[in-house]
């Protein structure tokens, strides 16, 4: 039987294209094993697959600050290898397939060690700490972006694949959406995403705005992990920290989605042709990415900006979510006139079963 080893982790967004190939491996009677994280949020994604065994390990943040939690995590990253290489030769998997994230770091290193070929997937521009720190160690890697290839030193083990788009949006319905969410068809509905961790400064700027709001629009509000107000309950607002089949319902109904600006997200808004508010996360908190990722969308049209610092103003912050729905059908025919281009989630884990097939 041929087996395979998922990793990614920390958010959302290094646990979704996972979520999207487990199913074709275990159609084709592969074994897959998940390496993650004891408490983020892939342990509880994975268990929707009965089959996949799940095997925690030690991690430890990769931060690009200052902090003397660092200290603290540099312990647990050689802990987290040695589990990670424990479980490798337990597993003796043909091939390990790596989205990033800091739990993936110590499994990436594991194989390595343990001579398994590794595959590593990025879909920002330039890659993430982790997968930076994993490039040396992995035998493919396939980016989202054309450019990522300037930021790789050995050339030949990039493959450019477009976004990675799965089905789950499929069959979503707007009437399902509207009625699960207790939301009347003659308002315009707002959806905020701000990760699967949320967005501290976006979930204060919508309950502090929410009465403006609430007046022109109903919202949607996935606030993320553990970031629920319990104290607000009112009419023509519904929050969630995460939802998953409900999602593809939710995106029908939205006219406007404010999100962060990280790949996965953006490319999927576009794929939908939802128009966009996006709010990149600031430079101090991230490496730039997501305001490249933003600028790049704003560019070709398919809608604004606000910048984070910005959200607490909050006439500047209605002014723009206005002119984005105002302009909505603008931004509609951009994305239906784009060349927008991907891979589906089949076609990727072809390509990852036939390297492995050669290794």
């Amino acid at each position: 039987m041929s087996k395979i080893v998922f990793t990614g982790g920390g958010s959302a967004g290094h646990v979704t294209l996972n979520l999207a190939l487990i199913p074709f491996f275990l159609e084709k009677g592969w074994k897959v094993t998940y390496i993650g994280s004891y408490q983020g949020i892939e342990r509880e994604l994975i268990k929707k697959f009965e089959t996949v065994k799940y095997r925690p390990i030690q991690t430890g943040k990769l931060r690009r600050y200052f902090s003397w939690q660092n200290f603290v995590d540099a312990l647990k990253i050689p802990v987290g290898v040695l589990q990670a290489f424990r479980i490798v030769r337990e597993e003796k998997p043909n091939i390990i397939f790596s989205k990033g994230g800091f739990v993936s770091f110590p499994v990436v290193l594991a194989g390595f060690l343990c001579h398994v070929p590794v595959v590593m997937h990025e879909s920002d521009v330039t890659p993430g700490l982790a997968n930076k720190m994993s490039l040396p160690f992995v035998s493919k890697f396939f980016t989202t972006f054309d450019d990522t290839v300037k930021y790789v030193k050995n050339k030949t083990k990039v493959e450019h694949v477009g976004p990675v788009m799965s089905d789950r949006f499929k069959d979503g319905d707007k009437q399902r959406a509207l009625k699960l969410l207790k939301f009347t068809e003659d308002k315009p509905v707002l959806m905020f995403m701000g990760g699967s961790l949320g967005a501290k400064t976006l979930n204060d700027a919508v309950r502090k705005d929410i009465s403006a709001l609430l007046k022109k629009y109903q919202v949607i509000h996935l606030c993320g992990k553990g970031q629920f107000d319990t104290s607000l309950d009112v009419e023509g607002y519904k929050q969630f920290e995460y939802v998953d089949t409900e999602l593809k319902d939710f995106m029908k109904a939205a006219d406007v989605v404010i999100s962060r600006a990280g790949s996965n997200a953006i490319f999927e808004l576009l794929s939908e042709h939802k128009p966009m508010l996006l709010v990149p996360l600031p430079v101090g908190s991230s490496r730039g990415e997501q305001m490249l990722n933003a600028k790049s969308f704003q560019a070709k049209g398919y809608g604004e900006i606000i910048k984070d610092e910005d959200l607490v103003r909050s006439q500047l912050f209605m002014d723009t979510i206005d002119c984005v729905y105002k302009n909505k059908e603008k931004y509609v025919k951009a994305m239906e006139q784009s060349n927008f281009q991907s891979t589906n989630n089949i076609d990727l884990a072809q390509k990852v079963m036939n390297f492995a097939s050669k290794k």
